[in-house]
């Protein structure tokens, strides 16, 4: 037993501190009630207690009871600061923070841990770390530089420190394992097997570094790509700039001779108006002169003067000169006015050709143009179409992407016709292919105008549009149609319809149509879904803003077939 005028008496053979709540144990040994509890709390999982200063093993966890005596002496040692050189806090110590390991021994504000024991399976600071270094029963224990989560060190199933590796299962395990679970398995120490790996460490570091000068030579290339596809992207835009400049001088040249034979027109027809004008003025006046001359002939008692005068005023007058004037209240230059909308409707639909020729150009990475709309400034754009002639004058033709589509889907009717089958199709494998379910996409793109769209189908089934962007590989929901942000959808069955977009969904209670229509205006943010039967009846409407060309899409129940103008 320490001395008991000397400090070892006073302190924690555990945390080297002052005795704070001291116990007893059944050997005479005294601890903090905190300490041997954290310690004894270790070998709840082995039934094993162990005094840590003697050894002696008791088989059931002994009752501790509070040491009155020292409890005494301790608190009166720590009023009256009596010296006993009881190092509490080691100089340098700090507390650890949230990116450090704390001890597992100090109580209350914990300090940072400066060695891990992997026997004890804990991690002390440099005061609780003092008995490895200084007390014969830690010596062949192995600390190494403070580590997280110990528990991972722990057999999870007989709480037992992983020191063995099974090759059969590759994984590591405790003694326990080797008689249980891994009984008859090629079982070898952790140190050899991590000798083994040792020698395969250096082949992969060599792989990884040869993959690493890989990747960086292929970022040269790519930014030198980039370099190149920015300075090429400046070049046509410098080049469009300027021939966009020469056809709207082209237009204002065309514009100004329309404008200048319209006043031409005008001034022709002012001309000629006011001719009319004078001639009729003048007849105007001579006739109102007559009539002023009958008046008075009628009232004349002069029978001599009346017959004189008689057949000047009764004649009638000769107004075979003046032509007949026809004045129409709608009168306008219909014919300049039709001229020009037909220029501006021919320029709408061979720019929109010509910009989704380069939308679809394969030798760059990726250009978004949009289709310009020409109208003149204070134009406002046409009305939404009511009826199904007016949607039809935004028909466009589809065509299903193969590269696309699923492996049981079989597209035929020169890719306007699809159904799902249970044989595999002999698709090849490519990153735009939907690998878990069963949809496929058009290969067209649409992008800043009007379009509309019919099909028939048969089966529960999908369809909408979405951005290039939607995941294809996997069965998650970044993939399906309408259960993610790049894609909205309409879900169709015969017991109703249901739209969808980014998981969110809305019941929609309609008959059962065999046909449904679509209608997208992509500058407005409008997509559209209709029944089309003898009336068009409006299923569901999206309005939102769309910052990238959308791709028709089906997920395919049964059969999808894209309709053709008739």
């Amino acid at each position: 037993m320490a001395d008991p005028t000397s400090s070892d008496y006073f302190s924690c053979p555990l945390c080297v501190g002052l005795l704070r709540d001291p116990v007893a144990i059944p050997c005479g040994h005294s601890f903090c009630m905190d300490c041997i509890s954290g310690y004894w709390n270790e070998a709840d999982y082995t039934g094993i207690y162990i005094c840590p200063q003697c050894k002696i093993t008791f088989t059931q966890r002994p009752v501790l009871r509070p040491n009155t005596m020292l409890t005494k002496v301790a608190e009166k040692i720590k009023k009256t600061g009596a010296n006993l050189n009881l190092n509490l806090t080691p100089p340098g110590s700090t507390f650890a923070g949230p990116a450090d390991v704390p001890c597992d021994y100090c109580s209350g504000k914990k300090l940072k841990a400066v060695k891990s024991c992997l026997n004890c399976l804990a991690s002390y600071c440099e005061k609780h770390l003092k008995p490895h270094y200084e007390s014969a029963t830690f010596k062949r224990h192995k600390l190494v530089d403070e580590l997280g989560n110990l528990d991972r060190k722990i057999c999870p199933q007989h709480q037992k420190s992983l020191e063995l590796f099974c090759r059969t299962d590759q994984m590591c395990i405790c003694a326990i394992c080797t008689v249980s679970e891994h009984k008859g398995h090629d079982i070898v120490s952790a140190e050899a097997e991590r000798s083994e790996k040792q020698k395969l460490l250096g082949v992969a570091q060599a792989e990884i570094r040869q993959k690493c000068q890989d990747r960086v030579k292929e970022l040269e290339e790519l930014r030198t790509a980039v370099d190149s596809l920015k300075s090429s992207a400046r070049r046509a835009m410098a080049e469009s700039e300027k021939m966009f400049e020469d056809m709207i001088r082209s237009i204002e040249r065309m514009r100004s001779e329309v404008t200048k034979m319209i006043g031409i027109n005008e001034k022709a027809a002012f001309n000629q108006a006011e001719g009319l004008v004078e001639r009729l003025e003048q007849e105007i006046d001579e006739l109102k002169k007559k009539e002023t001359g009958l008046k008075q002939l009628y009232s004349t008692e002069d029978h001599i003067h009346f017959l004189q005068n008689f057949n000047y005023l009764c004649t009638p007058t000769d107004d075979g000169f003046i032509p007949r004037v026809s004045v129409n209240p709608d009168f306008s230059f219909s014919a300049a006015r039709k001229a020009v909308a037909e220029i501006k409707d021919r320029l709408e639909e061979l720019g929109r050709e010509e910009l989704v020729k380069i939308s679809k150009s394969d030798n760059v990475f990726y250009f978004h143009l949009l289709v310009i709309e020409v109208m003149t400034v204070d134009s406002p754009p046409p009305p939404e179409p009511k009826t199904r002639s007016e949607f039809l004058k935004y028909f466009c033709q589809l065509r299903l992407d193969p590269s696309t589509a699923y492996k049981e889907l079989h597209l035929s009717d020169s890719s306007r016709k699809v159904i799902r089958t249970r044989d595999l199709q002999p698709y090849s494998d490519t990153p735009e292919r939907f690998d878990s379910f069963a949809q496929v996409l058009c290969r067209e793109a649409l992008s800043g105008g009007r379009f509309y769209w019919e099909i028939e189908w048969s089966g529960e089934f999908s369809m909408g549009v979405a951005y290039k962007g939607i995941s294809r590989k996997g069965k998650g929901s970044l993939c399906l149609l309408g259960y993610n942000d790049k894609s909205w959808s309409l879900l169709c069955s015969d017991t109703g319809y249901s739209a969808w977009h980014n998981r969110v969904d809305k019941a929609i209670n309609a008959p059962h149509s065999p046909r449904i229509g679509v209608y997208l205006d992509h500058s407005a943010g409008v997509l559209a879904f209709f029944s089309i039967g003898n009336h068009m009846t409006l299923l569901h409407r999206f309005e939102t803003m769309f910052v990238e060309p959308l791709y028709p899409g089906f997920g395919v129940g049964t059969s999808v077939k894209i309709c053709q103008l008739k």
